[in-house]
């Protein structure tokens, strides 16, 4: 059984709420069970300059957890003392959804995601990957009403979910105590059913090929699920 009785392949509850923000070109609030977090879409004119007069578009992400996200309050990070996890999570952020973008498409501009975990109850990441792509669609159709883009740079719907072995079976969608406990641990990025990246590692046991497939088909159906509440929240 698990600690929230939920079944192995039920995800928790999942909510997107839309333009939660009155300055940011895009943004939502998307809320996984008890995790949640705050996503916004900057656009800047401006790319980095290893892409100035390429004609190619730029995605990248920033992420960060409020001081009291978690059970005990944490320090706040400074932008040049942010930890190891933190720096990989918004790198794998910003990968992920630029898995679905159409750079040329996009245009020599630069848009930001900004993923701010206001309650962290497991899978922050992976929420953050989600609702980003929201936070990102919602700044391309402004762009597209302006005229200032063409034809949607956006290919597919980019979404994560997490997978992992608790208590001997393959469950979907951790939550921080079967995150905590669980023998095996992973993170599915998939678009239009292929895969962007996978997270998995051996937390306290060995897993085999046939329980990494099973666990693959879990993060399929949770993916399937999550695009169909994505674009719900963007249409």
């Amino acid at each position: 059984m698990r600690p929230s009785g939920r079944q192995t392949n039920e995800m928790r509850e999942v909510s997107i709420e839309t333009n939660v923000t009155m300055h940011a070109e895009g943004s939502c609030l998307i809320k996984c069970g008890n995790t949640h977090v705050l996503c916004t879409a900057t656009v800047d004119a401006r790319v980095p300059p290893f892409l100035k007069n390429s004609g190619l578009g730029w995605v990248t992400a920033e992420y960060g957890m409020l001081p009291r996200a978690t059970n005990t309050r944490m320090r706040r990070e400074a932008k040049n003392g942010q930890s190891g996890r933190t720096q990989e999570i918004q790198r794998l952020i910003g990968r992920s959804l630029r898995a679905g973008v159409d750079r040329v498409a996009l245009g020599e501009r630069q848009i930001v995601i900004d993923c701010d975990v206001i309650q962290a109850d497991g899978g922050t990441r992976c929420a953050s990957i989600t609702g980003g792509w929201v936070a990102l669609k919602l700044a391309v159709q402004k762009l597209m009403k302006a005229g200032d883009v063409i034809s949607d740079p956006l290919v597919d719907p980019v979404a994560a979910i997490s997978c992992g072995i608790y208590a001997g079976q393959e469950v979907l969608d951790l939550d921080y105590p079967e995150d905590s406990e669980a023998g095996v641990d992973g993170n599915f990025v998939m678009t239009a059913g292929k895969l962007v990246e996978v997270q998995m590692s051996a937390e306290g046991s060995t897993y085999s090929r046939a329980q990494m497939n099973a666990l693959l088909d879990l993060a399929e159906k949770g993916v399937s699920e999550l695009t169909a509440i994505q674009l719900a929240a963007v249409n």
